[in-house]
C-alpha cells in the first residue's frame, strides 16, 4: 500500500451528456476529458503519468471502464 500513499485517489466521474467525464483528485477538477487519451494528457500535466490509467488500482472509474465514452461514436460519424 506505499504507491497509495505516493499518490492521490483519481476519479474519472460518470459520462455528462456529450459524453465527458470529469477526472478529478479529492475535491481538485484536474480536467475534462473527452476521451482516454484526455484522461492520460490530464495526468502527464498534473505530474501524475506514472499511474497505469487502464489498469490502477488508484484511479476509481465511475459510469463505466476506461473504454466507455458514450457520444464518442456518435461524434465520429457526424
Amino acid at each position: 500500500m506505499e504507491q497509495s500513499t505516493k499518490y492521490p485517489r483519481i476519479v474519472v466521474h460518470p459520462p455528462a451528456l456529450d459524453g465527458s467525464r470529469r477526472v478529478t483528485s479529492g475535491d481538485q477538477t484536474l480536467g475534462i476529458a473527452s476521451h482516454l487519451d484526455d484522461v492520460i494528457e490530464i495526468l502527464r500535466m498534473a505530474d501524475l503519468d506514472r499511474i497505469e490509467v487502464e489498469q490502477s488500482d488508484l484511479i476509481e472509474w465511475q459510469g463505466g471502464g476506461p473504454d466507455d465514452w458514450p457520444g464518442l461514436s456518435e461524434l465520429e460519424t457526424e
